[in-house]
């Protein structure tokens, strides 16, 4: 006799309170506005930090950057204010203006990775709801200090909340919505994003001094304090730890404004808790996520290609240089081409899944920007065209990791392993400029770098099990056997086939 393979196991959570209702989409559109400010602070360097023409207030000293220029005149045309002009970050005192650009990077890694840790001990929203309340009391203060270092303090501190706000939301939308609108929901979540990148050059071009940028992009999330009354706490986490009463009337609560019944709900959870023996546990640690063999393989696969989406997607931008015109132009373009990019990635994921879209992706920005290395200079176009393609294929890979990083590392340390992740793709954001603008070494060298590293990460993808349509892992032992059980059926069918063949 034939044993009939495994039936996936049913999903408490989406069984509760429906795969996507009107509680659903109350909740995710709440929890996705966060993306604007995300896209605000992360980007908003750009048009608070440029250094425009300056020369030597003392009109018979033409070198402003000799010792006996008293003080520097700047050019106010496009920008009254920035933190350049407002404490004269130029000349020996220009690596300070890349202070803040290093500060705020480093700010959203240290967020991504702080709130990881702790959203998966005290739940999500409470976390989500912390992240949101420093980066907007940090951003606000950021913008009126008077002294520069007090101000790089602030700016680190604003973008410690953001990066805080940008993991936990993502997995506490992850968390709630069903199987069938998980990819859809979470690439959708990432076009507030580009919205809010498409949008800051549109801030800018009318809030054009740096202290009032800053100020309104901060002020801005006041109205996200509303989580606090509106966003409910992860079911799925709080069955993890084994806190069932309060899962049980979250889930009640999402069920009710989902005109589902709910008698059934607290029975249900009692059912699944003696199923699965739960008891109270600590949420995960960084460790976890090498703790066992299986998952390590997956962990350093997973890192490696948020390393490549943060290192290739920043670098080549950068690469490629300023279009040149309006910087405003500029911006908007940039952002712009972000957006089809996501798009495909929700179609690409439904019809292909995520391992085959990631290493597409990866294929796409590695071989464009190898032949960017190879191609003549000239006619320009062919270079900008490649470089544009490769920016898209890292468009799609973006959104494509941040699913399948939700999805592959369980409940117990979802937020640790996503704030990781999101670790390496800041730290790659940081070496990008180094890259792109090398001091030593041939042209040529730059985009042949930004090629190779993406294609490691295609051929890592191979490690990783595919995702579509499966139920999340709860626990390091189902996270550990994820994707094991498919192969082994599968071997089992080809063992099975063999035999009736030969027979």
């Amino acid at each position: 006799t034939k044993s009939a393979p495994d039936q996936p196991e049913p999903d408490i959570i989406q069984n509760a309170i429906g795969v996507f209702g009107r509680w659903h989409w109350w909740v995710v559109l709440w929890t996705m506005s966060c993306k604007f400010a995300i896209a605000w602070h992360q980007t908003a360097i750009i048009f608070q930090a440029p250094t425009p023409n300056f020369t030597c207030v003392d009109p018979n000293i033409t070198d402003p950057c000799s010792k006996e220029c008293p003080g520097y005149e700047f050019d106010r045309e496009i920008f009254s204010e920035t933190i350049t002009t407002q404490w004269d970050l130029v000349c020996d005192k220009y690596q300070l203006n890349n202070i803040a650009q290093l500060a705020t990077m480093f700010g959203i890694l240290t967020g991504a990775l702080v709130f990881g840790v702790i959203s998966d001990r005290y739940g999500r929203r409470g976390p989500l709801i912390a992240a949101v309340v420093l980066q907007t009391l940090a951003g606000c203060a950021a913008a009126i200090v008077p002294w520069f270092w007090l101000h790089i303090v602030l700016r680190f501190l604003c973008t410690t909340g953001t990066g805080g706000t940008m993991m936990t939301s993502f997995v506490l939308i992850m968390e709630l919505v069903g199987l069938k609108w998980r990819t859809t929901v979470g690439i959708l979540y990432q076009i507030p994003f580009n919205l809010g990148h498409l949008s800051l050059p549109l801030i800018a071009y009318y809030i054009r001094d740096w202290r009032f940028n800053q100020f309104f992009i901060s002020v801005s999330t006041v109205i996200l304090f509303a989580y606090y009354w509106i966003l409910p706490e992860s079911p799925r986490w709080l069955l993890t730890v084994g806190k069932t009463e309060r899962a049980t009337k979250v889930l009640e609560r999402g069920a009710h404004h989902n005109r589902l019944p709910t008698s059934h709900i607290k029975g249900d959870v009692n059912s699944y808790v003696q199923k699965k023996d739960l008891k109270v546990v600590a949420g995960g640690n960084i460790f976890s996520l090498v703790a066992t063999p299986s998952l390590r393989i997956k962990t350093i696969c997973i890192c490696f290609n948020w390393l490549v989406c943060g290192l290739c997607f920043f670098g080549i931008a950068q690469f490629m240089g300023e279009l040149g015109g309006n910087i405003f132009l500029n911006v908007a373009v940039s952002a712009a081409v972000e957006i089809p990019g996501t798009l495909v990635s929700i179609f690409a994921m439904e019809k292909l899944g995520r391992r085959t879209t990631l290493i597409g992706a990866n294929l796409i920005a590695g071989l464009s920007c190898l032949a960017v290395a190879i191609v003549p200079t000239e006619p320009t176009w062919i270079k900008t065209a490649l470089g544009t393609a490769g920016i898209f294929g890292l468009s799609i890979s973006f959104p494509t990791v941040y699913i399948y990083a939700g999805e592959i590392f369980p409940t117990i340390v979802r937020n640790v392993g996503c704030g990781t992740a999101s670790v390496f793709a800041r730290v790659g954001s940081m070496i990008a400029p180094f890259i792109a603008k090398p001091i030593y070494g041939a042209q040529w060298i730059t985009p042949m770098i930004f090629g190779i590293i993406p294609i490691i990460g295609a051929i890592l993808c191979i490690f990783l099990p595919e995702t579509l349509n499966c139920k999340l892992p709860d626990s390091i032992e189902e996270a550990e056997e994820f994707g094991k059980k498919k192969k082994e059926i599968k071997k089992s069918n080809d063992s099975s086939l063999i035999k009736e063949t030969s027979t």
